[in-house]
């Protein structure tokens, strides 16, 4: 008998459109004779079923939804939603409270790998190369000292980015003081926390991460060249980046970026599928971020790696349905 699945698509932030495509692909590729998929979309305003091509609402009451056929409950819901509440451990929450599994980490890790801040800190007792960085709430003081503060501590240039947000939205590269006030006001548009990071200088890559048929499973290195400053929302949706599968590296550097992904995703107990980012500077891996719901849209990494990798988008998706299952 087919199980009842949820794909939880939308969300609260910015990332609301790239979430949509990321929960049509796995609509469109989960297997329809192991699954009966419904679109679920979370809105501010509504939780509704898109039930061919009308609105239903979602009973929040036991996460069910009323159809013309009648009530339907699910096995287990498949989570696509790009930032709050789908990645900072929200429905992560709710859905533990319901009694009802889920594909993404449980909501403790959701919430300290969407804090950019909290992973660095978790992580860096481990010896783990990481850029060097400040932390700045809205409404603290920025002045000259501050600005004099950066450019000692962190120096120019430097990244101004949101502490809890993805897909590159309010994130600046600035070259000098004058850069700072705006870049500030750009990141806490998407945050009232902010954090400025030295650059790092050299080749960016992402790794793909997941629990496979019961094992850690480390997908093949993606390389990213940008057409743009760096990697930016233009670069990664709008087609202003190379992304090479597998990365032009080294034999030990391949080895050695996807033994630290595959380390950090059982040090923070992560589960499902996940995105690490590095950069490699002066040689070495050094720690960028955790996407622990990354995008699935076609012109997203994963499905490219998984390609990469020999594993079919539909394989993939199905186990970490059943990995959350259990």
């Amino acid at each position: 008998m087919s199980k009842n699945v949820a794909v939880l698509m939308g969300g609260y932030s910015s990332e609301y459109e790239i979430s949509i495509q990321s929960g049509t692909t796995v609509v469109n590729a989960l297997d329809p004779e192991k699954y009966t998929v419904y679109a679920i979309h979370i809105l501010k305003d509504k939780w509704i079923c898109m039930y061919e091509g009308e609105e239903f609402y979602m009973d929040l009451g036991e996460f069910s939804v009323l159809l013309p056929f009648g009530k339907v409950y699910f096995d287990v819901c498949y989570n696509t939603i790009h930032g709050t509440p789908g990645e900072d451990g929200e429905i992560q929450a709710y859905l533990k409270m319901m009694g009802i599994p889920q594909t993404s980490c449980d909501f403790y890790q959701s919430a300290l790998t969407f804090n950019k801040r909290d992973t660095l800190s978790v992580l860096r007792p481990y010896g783990i190369d990481m850029a060097q960085s400040v932390y700045i709430n809205k409404g603290d003081v920025v002045d000259d000292a501050f600005a004099k503060a950066i450019k000692e501590r962190i120096q120019f240039p430097c990244f101004v980015k949101p502490n809890r947000a993805g897909s590159s939205f309010g994130i600046s590269k600035i070259y000098n003081e004058k850069g700072l006030a705006p870049a500030l006001e750009k990141a806490f548009a998407e945050d009232d926390e902010v954090l400025i990071e030295s650059f790092l200088s050299g080749t960016e890559v992402s790794v793909g991460v997941c629990t496979y048929q019961g094992k850690t499973k480390v997908l093949p290195v993606c390389e990213i060249v940008s057409e743009n400053d760096f990697f930016d929302y233009q670069a990664k949706y709008e087609g202003k980046s190379q992304e090479i599968v597998p990365a032009r590296l080294s034999d030990n550097q391949t080895e050695s970026v996807q033994s630290l992904t595959g380390a950090i995703y059982e040090v923070l107990k992560l589960k499902g599928i996940c995105r690490i980012d590095f950069i490699f500077h002066n040689g070495k891996p050094h720690f960028v971020e955790v996407n622990s719901n990354p995008g699935l849209s076609p012109e997203s990494i994963i499905p490219r790696q998984a390609k990469a990798a020999g594993i079919s988008l539909t394989d993939l998706l199905g186990e970490a349905i059943e990995a959350a299952m259990g």
